[in-house]
C-alpha cells in the first residue's frame, strides 16, 4: 500500500513539474521592450489600435498566432526580432499580437478577417478595414517587402 502510494506521489509531483516546464516554454513572446530586441507589439485592444491609428496616420500591423503554432513560436523569435525588421515596423505600424484562441480580441478579429491558419499577418487601416493579408511564416526580407508593399508612396 505504500508503494502504491509512493508512486502516486511521485507521479503526481511529475505532472504538476510537466505543466510548469511546458508553461515556461510554450508561451509565445507577446511583449517586446527594447526596440533593439525586435518589433514592439502594444499592449492595446483592436478599437484601441484603430483609434491610436486614426490619431498617427498608421495603418495596424496583427500578428494572429496561437500558443501552440510552431511558426508562430519562430518568426517571435528569430523575423520580428531582426533589428532592421524591427526599425522599420516600430516607425511605420501600430503592432498587435493577437492570440486568436486566448485573447480577449482574437474571437472577433479571426472571424473579422477570415483568419483560418497560424501565423496570419493583417495590415488595417484605421476604420478596421484590411489593406492586406499574409498566411503562414514570413523571413526579414519577406517582412521588409510587406511592409513596404502596404506603405503609402
Amino acid at each position: 500500500m505504500k508503494r502504491i502510494l509512493g508512486i502516486g506521489l511521485i507521479a503526481t509531483v511529475l505532472v504538476c513539474l510537466s505543466f510548469v516546464s511546458k508553461d515556461r516554454f510554450d508561451e509565445p513572446e507577446t511583449t517586446v521592450i527594447d526596440k533593439s530586441e525586435g518589433i514592439i507589439f502594444e499592449s492595446l485592444t483592436f478599437e484601441e489600435a484603430k483609434i491610436k491609428a486614426a490619431e498617427t496616420g498608421k495603418l495596424i500591423f496583427i500578428d494572429v498566432h496561437a500558443v501552440w503554432c510552431g511558426p508562430c513560436k519562430m518568426m517571435a523569435r528569430g523575423p520580428f526580432k531582426n533589428e532592421k525588421v524591427a526599425q522599420v515596423y516600430n516607425e511605420k505600424f501600430i503592432n498587435l499580437k493577437i492570440d486568436a484562441e486566448q485573447d480577449a480580441d482574437g474571437e472577433f478579429v479571426s472571424r473579422a478577417f477570415a483568419v483560418n491558419a497560424y501565423p496570419t499577418l493583417l495590415f488595417v487601416d484605421a476604420k478596421g478595414k484590411l489593406v492586406k493579408s499574409f498566411v503562414g511564416y514570413r523571413s526579414e526580407d519577406n517582412l521588409l517587402g510587406m511592409a513596404d508593399m502596404v506603405s503609402p508612396k
